[in-house]
């Protein structure tokens, strides 16, 4: 029999199952989408109920399998979503949905309680994002379903209750506790003292750390990892040195695991927050919305030149295009305020000769703003290497223009193949694996 650790990764549209052996290997995966259902206001939401199911089946499958020998199991899942499970572990409610809008007037009664909005923020390290808060989701079914509240024993982030259907213990977690929740008092270490005023710490589980797991038969049993979290552990288990991690997708998010100063307002207003890593300490991070920015502008783009979509990301860099663009197109176009994009799509595409043309201004347009977002969280004299994942790491023209940018930082283009489960599994790796991990699991390429 092999031995495996089977790590469930969850996300918003791909469930995930994968197992690895001793030296993060898969050896076997299984891969669903679900349809989403919606809860009683009409907005769409996670099947909780199916999802349950799917996780249970899916491991007493794995129990039944006779080439593996299950020594572990850990869960990734997405983060600002909260299940409130009755005495008796059942669901008493849809898994809302963080997209969600939340009522101001319960944001703005919440603010005004506990110092106003850019303390409580600073304080919580969580810009004021409604149902993406967490927290606040809480503390709106307190306000609004205080029945459902009073029969409520644990409100459990997901990757906690998906763990608690294997191994029937409880228990909270910190990546999940400390990403942008609004619970967590930075200074402090501890649960933010707004929950305990308003009688929600009392819905929590006993906290514990993310290393620790529960032994079921011969299985260990993690407690699950926040995603982002979990995606950041392989780059720490490979690096000694200080390095960013600019993980890039719908959103850019720049991660610097070794800036612990505090957050301030300014950093706030430019949509900064922190995470916390497994080990509980701080990571600031800097939001960028550009990967939604540049799915946008590409169709734009394409239909305007009346060229495939998909051919345009594909582009080769062009440094003489490049530099006559520079010489030739006006470049200060960048709003002052990050969350308000970088100014292309109020570019009029009659100005470019050809799609590639437009294309490389785009590009240009993006690793502009991304280079104000990252030296938010950027020490320049501390961090030596910029790694970059995700969808624009294999995007040639943005990782040469952004080497450009940081031509005092080492910039790689990186990938960890499903990098959030093997993070879930290295979080465990006492309770199951022996071996250490080898630096060859991340893939670099470098660019000057």
């Amino acid at each position: 029999m092999k031995a495996v650790a089977a790590i469930f990764d969850i996300g918003k549209t791909n469930k995930k199952l994968f197992l690895f052996d001793e030296d993060y290997h898969i050896v076997d995966e299984i891969v669903e989408r679900f349809e989403e259902t919606v809860d009683e206001d009409g907005f769409p939401c996670e099947d909780i109920n199916r999802l349950s199911l799917w996780v249970t089946d899916r491991f007493r499958e794995l129990q039944a399998r006779q080439e593996y020998e299950i020594k572990a199991v850990n869960f990734s899942a997405y983060g600002a979503s909260l299940v409130y499970i009755d005495q008796n572990a059942e669901p008493l409610t849809p898994l809302y949905n963080y997209l969600k809008p939340f009522p101001e007037y319960l944001a703005d009664e919440l603010y005004k309680k506990y110092g106003g909005k850019e303390a409580f923020s600073i304080e919580t390290a969580s810009p004021a994002l409604g149902n993406l808060n967490s927290g606040l989701q809480l503390y709106r079914l307190k306000k609004e379903q205080p029945a459902i509240f009073q029969k409520m024993k644990y409100a459990l982030h997901l990757p906690q209750y998906l763990s608690a259907l294997i191994s029937g213990q409880y228990v909270n977690e910190i990546t999940s506790i400390g990403c942008h929740t609004a619970m967590w008092d930075f200074q402090k270490h501890d649960y933010h003292r707004w929950l305990r005023q308003e009688g929600l710490d009392t819905k929590f589980p006993p906290l514990v750390s993310a290393q620790s797991a529960f032994q079921l038969q011969q299985t260990a049993v993690g407690i699950g990892l926040h995603d982002s979290s979990a995606a950041l552990i392989p780059y720490l288990v490979a690096n000694q040195e200080p390095f960013l991690l600019l993980s890039t997708g719908t959103w850019c998010i720049s991660l610097n695991p070794f800036d612990h100063s505090p957050l301030t307002s300014a950093e706030l207003a430019q949509d900064c927050l922190c995470y916390l890593q497994y080990t509980g300490k701080p990571v600031k991070a800097s939001r960028l919305f550009s990967g939604y920015e540049h799915e946008e502008q590409v169709k734009r783009i394409a239909a305007h030149f009346n060229w495939q979509a998909d051919e345009l990301s594909r582009l080769k860099y062009d440094a003489v295009l490049h530099e006559w663009l520079i010489k030739n197109i006006n470049q200060d176009v960048a709003p002052d305020d990050l969350t308000k994009g970088s100014g292309f799509e109020k570019r009029s595409l009659i100005e470019f000769s050809d799609p590639k043309v437009a294309y490389h201004q785009l590009i240009i347009d993006l690793v502009h703003q991304q280079c104000r977002s990252t030296q938010l969280v950027l020490k320049e004299k501390q961090v030596k290497k910029l790694y970059v994942d995700g969808g624009f790491s294999n995007n040639d023209i943005y990782m040469h223009l952004l080497a450009e940018k940081f031509p005092e930082v080492e910039v790689f283009a990186a990938s960890v193949a499903q990098a959030s489960a093997i993070g879930a599994a290295m979080v465990i790796a006492d309770s199951w694996n022996n071996k250490p991990a080898s630096p060859a699991l991340i893939s670099l390429q470098r660019f000057t």
